[in-house]
């Protein structure tokens, strides 16, 4: 710090030790605050998006207690989401999940790699013999609640992973709005 101030105060002192400003190996800071005005730097840019990163990819768009929006259509009730279509699922809550239940998810090819498990409002634990199946087939299971769950099937998709999802709408009003209606 010390010497940094001694530099500074010679710089300042002796005309002839300064460097033209083409020379200096650091670019020089400005002594005031710049408004978006003043600086091409804080211009908007626009950004035309001309097709989405992978067309075929599942996206939750936002939830409710009554179902889902995925990629623009909506889903009533509990859903299987798998990597190019919806499912309605038959189950009412998390009680009713079975090895059944979860058996859509190993018979598909390409195979799952992870199957997101959305419990509605809390996490709640699955039965540990559902989990095992599961397992003993390769298939990885992350059990959340539901909101997290979205967040988790989009973020693995948008990774372009071999995603499938298990949705319970959670109860009461709580929503995931979608980039379009949140700019609105």
């Amino acid at each position: 710090m010390a010497a940094a101030f001694v530099l500074r105060n010679l710089y300042r002192a002796r005309p002839a030790l300064r460097c033209p400003p083409a020379e200096l190996p650091w670019a020089p800071r400005r002594g005031h605050r710049l408004t978006p005005a003043d600086d091409e730097l804080y211009q908007r840019t626009r950004i035309s998006l001309l097709q989405r990163e992978s067309p075929l990819a599942m996206y939750i768009d936002s939830y409710s207690s009554r179902g889902f929006v995925v990629n623009g259509n909506r889903v009533f009730g509990p859903c299987a989401l798998l990597p190019q279509s919806v499912v309605q699922w038959n189950v009412g809550s998390y009680q009713d999940i079975t090895e059944e239940s979860f058996s859509l998810f190993w018979m598909l090819e390409p195979r799952i790699e992870i199957v997101v498990v959305g419990t509605g409002d809390r996490t709640e634990r699955l039965q540990p013999h559902v989990l095992r199946a599961m397992r003993q087939r390769g298939i990885a299971v992350e059990v959340q609640d539901t909101p997290n769950a979205c967040a988790t099937f989009n973020f693995l998709c948008h990774e372009g992973r071999v995603t499938g999802a298990a949705l319970i709408p959670p109860p009461g009003g709580t929503a995931l709005t979608s980039q379009a209606q949140a700019a609105e």
